[in-house]
């Protein structure tokens, strides 16, 4: 997180190790938080860490509805479908344990790798904050069943095979 760049695709102030370390703990025990670690498969063990996926269950009006985001870190391990598939997982995540029906992405409005991705999964935009300078997208999953069911194939025979 010491490029500037990438904390200003994720919104983020530079944190010192200290800081770091005691916001993972407090994600950790936040009920209304999913963070996971993203893995690169070409690579090994901790060298393999490349970013990570978050759902925030925190729409008090809206049980139903998750506010999810993705940060790819390594520049090497972008544009490999990653994210993508992060967030497919994370999604389906959602809405087979946790019940949400809709997700909703902030993203920066100069990161168009991102707005790129969240639009070819059919979130559109509700909402622009030009204070802030992001997009508001959002999506119901229902317009996610195609990916969603080619996911689930893909898993369930991932997962029979290593049977």
């Amino acid at each position: 997180m010491k490029d500037p760049r990438l904390r200003e695709a994720t919104a983020s102030e530079p944190l010192t190790l200290e800081e770091e370390y005691d916001m993972q703990r407090s994600w950790a025990e936040d009920e209304d938080k999913c963070i996971f670690i993203l893995l690169d498969r070409r690579k090994e063990g901790l060298e393999g860490m490349c970013g990570d996926v978050n759902l925030y269950l925190n729409d008090v009006e809206d049980h139903a509805r998750a506010e999810i985001e993705i940060m790819v870190a390594e520049p090497g391990s972008r544009r490999r479908g990653i994210a993508r598939e992060a967030l497919l997982i994370m999604m389906l995540y959602g809405m087979e344990e946790l019940g949400m029906r809709r997700f909703v992405a902030k993203i920066g409005e100069s990161n168009e790798p991102s707005l790129m991705l969240f639009h070819q999964l059919h979130f559109t935009e509700v909402a622009r904050s030009t204070v802030f300078k992001e997009v508001t997208l959002e999506v119901h999953v229902k317009n996610l069943q195609k990916e969603l069911l080619e996911l689930k194939r893909g898993l369930e025979y991932s997962e029979y095979q290593t049977k």
